[in-house]
C-alpha cells in the first residue's frame, strides 16, 4: 500500500467517526430538547422519557433539523405553551452546542 492510500483510508476513517458523533451529538440534543418541551407541556415522570424519545425518532423522518423542529413546535402549540418557532430554533442550537461539548469531555 502506497503512502497515498495509508492516508486517503485515515481520511475515510476520520470522516466516519465525525459523523457517528454528530449523529450522536443530535440524538442527545432531540432528547434534551423533548425533556425541555415536556417540561412547558407540564409532562411528568414516564411521560417526559416517552415523550424525549419521540423527538428522537422524528429526527429520523427526514433529513436536517426540521422534522424535529416541526413536531416539536406543534406539540408545544397544541398544548396551549406560547412559544414561537425562533425560540424552539435557539433552544436547539443551544442544546447542541452543549451536548457536542458533553460529547468532548466524555460526560
Amino acid at each position: 500500500m502506497t503512502t497515498f492510500d495509508d492516508r486517503e483510508q485515515g481520511f475515510e476513517k476520520k470522516f466516519a467517526l465525525d459523523q457517528e458523533q454528530e449523529f450522536r451529538a443530535h440524538a442527545r440534543r432531540n432528547r434534551a430538547l423533548g425533556q425541555w418541551a415536556a417540561g412547558l407541556m407540564g409532562l411528568e415522570g414516564a411521560h417526559v422519557d416517552e415523550y424525549a424519545k419521540a423527538v428522537v425518532k422524528s429526527d429520523l423522518e427526514l433529513p436536517g433539523d426540521e422534522d424535529v423542529l416541526r413536531k416539536v413546535f406543534e406539540d408545544l402549540k397544541g398544548s396551549g405553551v406560547d412559544v414561537s418557532e425562533s425560540a424552539v430554533r435557539m433552544k436547539m442550537a443551544e442544546l447542541l452546542a452543549q451536548a457536542r461539548e458533553s460529547m468532548k469531555t466524555g460526560k
